[in-house]
């Protein structure tokens, strides 16, 4: 499929009121994917997930990724006042979407982790990578207390979105830093970065209230998940331990995961066509 920016991108008003950016790619009558970003500065639907929707789309479903309120051209939100959840359930409502397989990468499979708990009936797939649990989540093999290496990164690239701290949180969202921390990419994740201080100014804010996971999900409800999981994670994720993903394994009963080598924080950028791949069989035969 051939697909820019331009023709992928459209607009909705949630009930809420909250305007929402999205991109969108396939079949409307087909099975819908929900394609869920990570938090960071110059994080969007487009910018996580470019090299994922018009593949998973050609396969036969109808893709929809949105940039949740917070990030890239949808509403600006204080950090203290965001609920992913309640946006995501708005906006399946908005497009007449009763179901949809969720793909989430570190905030996203957060979001999508939590959807799965509360709302069983209008989640047919779960997929995570890089996911993340929140607060007071335990590392054998990362930190055990405190934010990590990756995270310091990304609140500096928040508080100063320069292209040089810009590259440093490519850098430490990635494995193979040669071929993705490049000048182009790094510069334009600036620049989209700066075209909305208001985001900045209220993720910098919202330190203090918890980002950046706008709202945590409640553990004790993650083992009574039953809709089909596939959790995939970067051997070498700087930002999230993989024994998060580990821990969902041993708590998610219907789940698989897949641990990649030679892989970051970006899995589904990193090894696109492997991503796509694992994703698209997942939700052909689950």
């Amino acid at each position: 499929m051939s697909l820019t920016k331009e023709s992928a991108a459209r607009d909705v008003v949630l009930s809420s009121g909250t305007h929402v950016r999205y991109y969108e790619a396939g079949d409307a009558d087909a099975a819908s994917v929900v394609l869920l970003h990570g938090s960071g500065p110059g994080a969007t639907g487009w910018s996580n997930f470019s090299g994922n929707i018009g593949a998973i789309a050609d396969a036969g479903f109808h893709v929809i990724a949105p940039d949740m309120p917070g990030w890239g051209d949808s509403d600006a939100v204080a950090t203290k006042d965001m609920d992913h959840d309640k946006d995501l359930i708005e906006l399946l409502d908005a497009l007449g979407l009763e179901r949809a397989a969720l793909v989430g990468n570190s905030m996203g499979a957060h979001t999508a982790v939590r959807f799965a708990t509360l709302h069983p009936e209008r989640i047919t797939h779960l997929v995570t990578m890089g996911a993340s649990l929140g607060k007071g989540q335990a590392s054998l093999f990362g930190p055990s207390g405190g934010p990590s290496e990756g995270l310091k990164v990304l609140v500096r690239a928040y508080k100063d979105a320069s292209p040089e701290n810009m590259k440093a949180l490519v850098e430490i969202m990635t494995y193979d830093n040669a071929r993705f921390a490049t000048p182009e990419l790094t510069e334009a994740r600036s620049e989209a970065a700066l075209a909305r201080p208001d985001h900045l100014a209220n993720y910098v804010e919202g330190l203090a209230h918890g980002a950046p996971i706008p709202i945590k999900v409640d553990r004790e409800k993650i083992r009574e998940i039953q809709t089909p999981a596939l959790l995939i994670h970067g051997r070498d994720d700087r930002v999230l331990s993989y024994e998060v993903t580990l821990w969902l394994l041993a708590n998610i009963p219907h789940s698989r995961a897949v641990l990649l080598n030679h892989c970051g924080h970006w899995a589904m950028i990193e090894h696109a066509e492997e991503f796509n791949r694992l994703v698209v069989d997942f939700l052909r035969h689950n």
